[in-house]
């Protein structure tokens, strides 16, 4: 048991750092799956990943609450004034965000219901995630290259229209279709693409993943509910190593993502892409072999 829960602490770890820098934690994961597997059922690891994934949620809920929680009276830039004293606790810039992120949330919401099951059974496998790795940490070199000394367009996230949330979105099903993409390098690419700054881009990622990550979550884990009413065996040690994960994956989020805000202010993320290049051939290599 011990070392199924120091697993489950190296999972945890993986995931808290891949899930925000933008070099895609499926790729990490598949990878980390064939070198320390869990002693589990598959149902279970597919549970395992969401709610880990729902600790690193947690961080970026933490970390950024006073810019995504729309009520309070303190700090609120933009109070209904002519509602009276109810209004005023109303913070209507960060309802007009949410408007926003919902927006960009509907194309991968739409395509993911109808069609999960197919693109998992079609692109979820090792070529397809060396391929996407590779692809976007070109994509990263070739689109800060371009832009390097220009200034970027929209350099707040009140300047995201709906027109650019849309466009992030349609970036983001590209994710969602493609494992090894990393949703937040698709998201991260398709701002810069468009003219978003750095800084801006990644915050709106991370505000993107809130509702994204917190749906797929629900749904496994209201799936796996189910089938552990219908039998499926689920014990206290597994509760541990739930447990664990979603803690360690909380706390090493904090901390990535304090790092990628702080260090992008300074540097591109073209070291991003190089990294994805480089991943990219260890897993077809890996592949080649017959590792996987």
């Amino acid at each position: 048991m011990i070392i199924e829960i120091l697993k489950a602490i190296l999972f945890g770890i993986v995931e808290g750092i891949t899930e925000w820098l933008p070099v895609s934690s499926t790729g990490h994961m598949i990878l980390l799956n064939e070198l320390v597997s869990l002693n589990v059922s598959d149902d279970f690891y597919s549970m395992f990943e969401v709610v880990i994934q729902f600790g690193a949620i947690l961080a970026v809920v933490i970390l950024f609450w006073k810019k995504i929680w729309p009520f309070g009276k303190k700090d609120n830039e933009h109070p209904f004034e002519h509602m009276g004293k109810a209004g005023q606790w109303i913070k209507t810039d960060i309802f007009q965000l949410w408007f926003h992120i919902l927006v960009s949330c509907v194309p991968a919401a739409i395509i993911g219901l109808l069609f999960d099951e197919l693109f998992e059974e079609l692109f979820y496998n090792y070529q397809t995630v060396a391929t996407m790795l590779i692809l976007f940490g070109i994509a990263f070199i070739v689109i800060e290259n371009l832009h390097k000394g220009k200034k970027a367009k929209i350099n707040s996230l009140v300047d995201i229209s709906y027109t650019t949330a849309l466009l992030i979105g349609l970036f983001q099903l590209i994710a969602a279709i493609f494992p090894g993409t990393s949703r937040s390098g698709a998201t991260i690419v398709g701002a810069l693409l468009i003219g978003v700054s750095r800084t801006v881009a990644a915050e709106y990622t991370f505000y993107l993943a809130i509702p994204v990550m917190f749906g797929a979550s629900l749904l496994k884990m209201v799936g796996f509910v189910q089938k552990v009413n219908e039998g499926l065996e689920f014990t206290s040690g597994e509760a541990m190593i739930l447990a664990v994960g979603m803690v360690v994956a909380f706390v090493v989020s904090l901390a990535v993502i304090n790092f990628l805000m702080g260090y992008i202010k300074k540097h591109d993320f073209k070291v991003f892409g190089w990294y994805r290049i480089v991943l990219g051939i260890v897993v077809l290599l890996c592949g080649f072999v017959g590792f996987f």
